[in-house]
């Protein structure tokens, strides 16, 4: 991890959901495929890359490979993803499937609610229902992120941190400049999302990419978990960060 100066003022803090905070064992995926039996009648290639990727992107990506055109798409979009919200909540309960939390999340989540001078908030491909269901899964309080920028906001996932960027200044009346939105993720898609607008990336090698991968695409910093509250934080905020919320 690169040294840095302290930022100041608030720090918008973003996480990616899945393969970043938790593990659903292929919940959303089994969710997705039913869905998309119920609306389309195919789910597409078995063997399709969801992570990094928005809900809409993937279904899009899928009804692609089977033949259907963006107008079709369009018109059922809205639906599917109603089914898929429904159908994701029965997934998550299912005994022979548990979600599972990452390791450290909890820890860090805390040390970071408790600091006035961060904004903490979600960057993720799922749609609002689908974020919070996964999250209630493994025990977090959806309520704990004070934004959020969804799937269901823009298909384009390099769109959701000016997004976030907005609705925090909405919420906390002054400007957050991009190079104070940190965001992180287990994927290149989180890396690179935020470049347009001066975002720092986070990498955490907790999904199918290991932390020389994420370094490759440019992260400020990289992590084999978030296990190790202190170091990450200071990845987040800068040098010798103070878990208490004080700066050295």
């Amino acid at each position: 991890m690169s040294r840095q100066a302290y930022l100041r003022g608030p720090v918008l803090v973003l996480f990616d959901i899945d393969g970043t905070l938790l593990l659903s064992d292929g919940a959303g995926r089994r969710a997705i495929n039913h869905a998309l039996i119920e609306v389309f009648g195919a789910t597409g290639p078995e063997d399709h890359r969801f992570d990094g990727k928005t809900d809409p992107q993937i279904v899009r990506e899928l009804m692609h490979h089977v033949g259907h055109g963006d107008e079709h798409i369009d018109a059922q979009m809205e639906r599917l993803l109603g089914i898929y919200a429904e159908r994701l909540e029965d997934e998550l309960r299912d005994p022979n499937h548990r979600p599972r939390l990452m390791p450290g999340v909890m820890p860090l989540l805390d040390a970071l609610g408790a600091r006035e001078d961060v904004v903490l908030g979600l960057l993720t491909g799922n749609i609002p229902d689908g974020a919070a269901a996964k999250l209630r899964a493994v025990g977090i309080a959806p309520e704990r992120f004070e934004v959020g920028a969804f799937g269901a906001d823009h298909e384009d996932r390099h769109e959701l941190p000016a997004i976030a960027q907005r609705r925090a200044h909405a919420l906390r009346g002054a400007e957050i400049s991009g190079d104070h939105v940190v965001v992180i993720g287990d994927t290149p898609a989180d890396i690179t999302c935020g470049r347009s607008i001066g975002v720092r990336a986070i990498g955490v090698a907790t999904g199918r990419y290991s932390t020389a991968d994420l370094a490759s695409y440019g992260a400020a910093a990289v992590f084999e978990d978030l296990s190790d509250t202190q170091r990450v934080l200071e990845a987040i905020i800068g040098t010798r960060a103070d878990l208490s919320g004080n700066r050295a």
